[in-house]
């Protein structure tokens, strides 16, 4: 059956899937329709396509199956339409006023003689333009979405896809699907395949083969953070993803990765004998970093420094001793070109950065801070007095011509005389990359972190495989300064990382154990802990205690964890919430931004400064919450201020509780650290330890001790394959003969 109307009202909403109970005008009474949606507004004609049910709770309903939109017709649905937030600009006065100029005649207008708006008062040429130019893409936008969700796929799966390449949409899925997995992030193999199903391309067709083996490398890369996979592995995974039944499989498959090199796409390498397969982004990648290790290692100019005098002077100044092997570091950071400073919490990392840095800087050479996020350059910028920027800050990331670029790279190098970054072990293969190919010649680089951290959560592991080579200077650390009588989380988190049991009795004052044998128990008591206990003995706010789980599933698990802290820290009360998909967001939530995106807007009301770019792990508070024209406001620690719309909310988590890996490079005053039990490949000593590091005044282990004492002893490092080490000593041996 089909119906014809005008949208009243948009009852209800799902952001994430478009299932919607709209209110629709159609003879000959109003009635609801309920079904997905692509993205519409008040005023809006739509033509229906289902049947009539009976709802046992809300009586009777149009259960729509296809959507197609149309432009209003009548003057007052013209008038919402206009007025629906949709143009910007163009409030309810100046719609009113485009209505009263040309009636319902007045979106024809817009779309074939938009010159005509200007004979409107307050409506330039220019911006009548923009109003065409909005409303030609919003009309394109609703047909391609229709066209995608006829494929399946979802609403906003349907608007990153558009995103990527607006009018081109439909070509490209008919000529080839697969593109998807290549082009557009957060589009898996499964998705384009069932796309490439309906669309007829067959099982055994090279597009998809092709496709799978791509996939299946990213997937390693974005899982498990590996830059090749042996050819054995990739061939089998390939074998069980495509399911091809055909006797020739592995002919077939041999043939796609031999069109995947033509193409470009991967790299064929012998790695110790056993070939392997790498991603040609990540191939490049590699060879970069290492070609400008060893060019920076071996192209430095020497500085006029009397090192050991400076180091008295220094102690002298600042009436300290300095350890010898401090000394030595600074040392060796002062006369080679490339230098890894490792160490664990109190062992005096940021003492020789200052040291560093105030030798450097008395003999006018420049020196430059960063870290690889947020909060991790604002911790070092505390720790040393001096501005400390985000990689990509100081690299100046911009965002024009429809792609990301850095102002800082390898034509336009940063003026500093030394790169100082910090918490190394986080940084991706991508972003090191740019980082160092923006240092200039004759700089130097110095590289601080803690080796034994967990390794970074994108692709690469860039500190161990510099270490690894044994051609950089690497300083190790393990002398143990920071450490008070009564305070036990340095000397905690080293005995964990050598494999004992924390330390606790009646003078520990900042480092607890709470045994709870039962998940449930434990879930009840973390959340006593943030919304009552803990602030009425520290003192301090629920907003300062982050709780920190190893697993995302599970009844003290991430998801689980977030939705009973939201409802005891912020309850919904009548405040304003959106739903998307099965999360809530409400007025008030905390939020983890949850990857890069380099195009997403913000603000910064307190320097009005502008920009591209939120990353992954950034952290912040809704401030405000649409429900109408759904978006989200959100306030982040560093100031930043970003509108979140459809498209954009699966970027966005709860963060009341986050992961261990996604706590990498913060400090919290207050951390609460979920033990549970799982799987030993994930509850390693190496997690609990880095969970242990991330807390500045107190740590609390809330779970089974027998499961803390599993992880202390659980040594397993998950083997991340990489060949940086391997291309920085092939470079070596190359440029030295």
């Amino acid at each position: 059956m089909r119906l014809s109307g005008t949208i009243l009202e948009i009852v209800y909403r799902n952001i994430e899937n478009g299932y919607s109970v709209v209110w629709l005008d159609v003879n000959p009474m109003p009635c609801t329709a309920v079904g997905v949606f692509p993205p519409v507004t008040a005023g809006e004609v739509v033509e229906v396509e289902g049947e009539w049910v009976n709802n046992s709770k809300f009586g009777e309903q149009f259960a729509v199956e296809q959507v197609t939109v149309k432009p209003p017709t009548t003057k007052d649905a013209v008038f919402k339409y206009l007025s629906s937030g949709l143009f910007k600009g163009i409030g309810e006065v100046t719609a009113y006023a485009i209505v009263e100029k040309f009636g319902e005649n007045a979106l024809n207008i817009i779309e074939t003689d938009p010159s005509k708006l200007a004979e409107v008062k307050g409506i330039s040429v220019k911006k009548a333009m923009a109003i065409n130019e909005t409303y030609m893409s919003l009309r394109e936008m609703q047909e391609t979405i229709v066209y995608l969700q006829g494929y399946g796929v979802p609403l906003n799966t349907a608007l990153r896809i558009y995103k990527a390449y607006e009018a081109s949409t439909r070509r490209i899925i008919e000529q080839n699907p697969y593109r998807l997995v290549d082009d557009v992030d957060g589009i898996g193999f499964i998705t384009a395949d069932k796309i490439a199903k309906l669309t007829g391309i067959p099982a055994n067709s090279k597009f998809r083969i092709s496709a799978a083996l791509v996939y299946l490398l990213k997937d390693a890369m974005d899982k498990n953070g590996h830059t090749y996979l042996p050819r054995n592995e990739l061939i089998n995974e390939a074998d069980k993803l495509l399911s091809l039944d055909d006797d020739n499989v592995e002919e077939l498959i041999s043939e796609a990765l031999c069109d995947c090199e033509v193409e470009g796409k991967i790299v064929r390498l012998d790695k110790d004998g056993k070939e392997v397969i790498m991603h040609a982004r990540n191939y490049v990648c590699e060879q970069s970093i290492a070609a400008h290790i060893v060019g920076l290692n071996a192209g430095g100019l020497s500085l006029s420094l009397d090192v050991e005098k400076d180091l008295d002077e220094y102690e002298k100044v600042r009436k300290i001793k300095l350890h010898e092997g401090q000394r030595a570091a600074i040392r060796s950071c002062l006369d080679s070109c490339v230098n890894v400073i490792t160490g664990g919490p109190g062992t005096g990392k940021t003492t020789i950065i200052q040291c560093i840095i105030e030798i450097l800087r008395a003999r006018n050479y420049s020196v430059c801070l960063c870290a690889p996020t947020g909060r991790a350059a604002k911790r070092l910028s505390e720790a040393t007095g001096l501005e400390a920027k985000t990689i990509h800050r100081l690299l100046d990331l911009d965002f024009t011509g429809g792609k990301g670029h850095f102002t800082f790279n390898e034509n336009t190098k940063l003026e500093q005389d030394v790169v100082i970054v910090d918490e190394v072990s986080m940084c991706d293969e991508y972003v090191f990359n740019a980082l160092i190919r923006s240092i200039k010649y004759g700089g130097r680089l110095i590289m601080v972190g803690d080796k034994d951290q967990l390794p970074s959560v994108g692709a690469g592991n860039v500190l161990a495989d510099i270490i690894n080579c044994g051609l950089v200077p690497v300083s190790y650390l393990t002398h143990i300064y920071r450490q008070g009588e009564d305070s036990y989380i340095v000397t905690n988190a080293h005995r964990i990382n050598k494999g004992l049991m924390p330390v606790i009795d009646n003078k520990c004052k900042d480092f607890f154990v709470d045994n709870k044998a039962d998940a449930t128990a434990a879930l009840n008591t973390i959340t006593d802990m943030v919304a009552r206990r803990i602030p009425a003995y520290a003192g301090v706010s629920p907003k300062d205690i982050q709780v920190l789980c190893p697993m995302k599933k599970g009844i003290i698990g991430v998801e689980n964890m977030n939705i009973r802290l939201q409802e005891t820290l912020n309850p919904f009360g009548g405040k304003p919430q959106l739903q998307v998909g099965n999360r809530i967001f409400r007025k008030g939530d905390k939020v983890m931004h949850t990857v890069n995106d380099y195009q997403l807007e913000w603000q910064n009301p307190d320097d009005l400064t502008t920009g591209t770019g939120v990353f992954n792990g950034d952290i912040g508070y809704i401030e405000e919450v649409d429900d109408k024209e759904p978006s989200l406001k959100v306030a982040f620690d560093d100031g930043k201020r970003v509108i979140y719309r459809q498209g954009d909310f699966d970027e966005l988590t709860l963060a009341y509780a986050i992961s261990v890996h996604k706590s990498q490079g913060s400090e919290f005053p207050v951390v609460i650290i979920a033990v549970t039990s799982g799987n030993y490949m994930i509850l390693t000593r190496n997690l609990l330890y880095t969970a242990v590091t991330r807390a500045k005044n107190m740590v609390v282990l809330v779970g089974a001790t027998e499961n803390i004492e599993k992880m202390v002893k659980n040594n397993y490092t998950a083997k991340r394959y990489s060949l940086l080490s391997d291309f920085i000593k092939d470079t070596y041996k190359r440029k030295n003969g």
